[in-house]
């Protein structure tokens, strides 16, 4: 069976997540994270997407990016992989497969849980436990998002902007959101949402997403369906 299109829309952010084949290292040195980003704003540049947020892990990457245009995304995805992994087998005279298969992407809804995905991702490597503050942790947008530092590659949603009337509001707001403990189940409920490629949000906001694109973007409800009622027969 055909595998279904991704779902994509102008003007709705993506959470993205793509793997190292077989969970193995996709950065091996400093400098691979310097050349993946620089690929990915100068690609993202190309193709008017807005990146909100990332992190760079060992052997996977995160991106929240919203697309101008339908496909927009796809084509970053392919253009970014086709370099990074040109420039891996070069450097380190390797061959073979970098990537694990195609990546993994989930329509977000941007009113009321686009801000979780950014906290999500910019606290992987706190949730590995590779530092103990996320700002401790250079490859990520959290020095810009929450600390204002300047960083070319991130452009912020307007649910960010939101956050406060200057840059000192918006930075002390998203630094309290990121303190608040993302529970189990919400951690879980990211999760399963990117590893399935399910619309992440409200059910307005799938209901929106289904209609635009005539398909189920959610989990099928489970159960038999409702019988109805058998007509009463009419008396002779």
């Amino acid at each position: 069976m055909p595998r279904q299109p991704r779902l994509d829309l102008a003007g709705v952010p993506q959470h993205i997540v793509q793997r190292g084949n077989d969970r193995q290292p996709c950065f091996f040195q400093d400098i691979d994270r310097v050349r993946y980003l620089d690929e990915l704003r100068e690609i993202c540049m190309r193709e008017s997407c807005a990146v909100h947020a990332h992190v760079l892990m060992t052997n996977h990457v995160h991106l929240l990016i919203t697309p101008s245009a339908q496909g927009q995304v796809t084509r970053v995805m392919q253009s970014l992989g086709r370099r990074y992994v040109r420039y891996v087998n070069d450097r380190y005279r390797r061959t073979g497969t970098l990537w694990e298969g195609r990546y993994k992407a989930c329509l977000v809804d941007s009113e009321s849980y686009l801000l979780r995905c950014y906290r999500y991702i910019e606290l992987n490597p706190l949730r590995a436990r590779m530092v103990n503050y996320p700002a401790n942790y250079p490859w990520s947008s959290f020095a810009c998002n929450a600390l204002g530092v300047a960083d070319p590659l991130i452009r912020p949603h307007s649910s960010y902007l939101n956050l406060g009337g200057n840059a000192d509001e918006r930075c002390s707001a998203y630094r309290a959101l990121v303190e608040q403990a993302i529970t189990p189940d919400e951690l879980d409920d990211i999760r399963l949402h990117i590893q399935r490629q399910h619309a992440y949000g409200t059910e307005r906001f799938r209901a929106a997403i289904e209609a635009q694109l005539s398909r189920r973007v959610g989990p099928a409800k489970i159960g038999r369906p409702k019988k109805l009622p058998l007509p009463l027969e009419s008396a002779h």
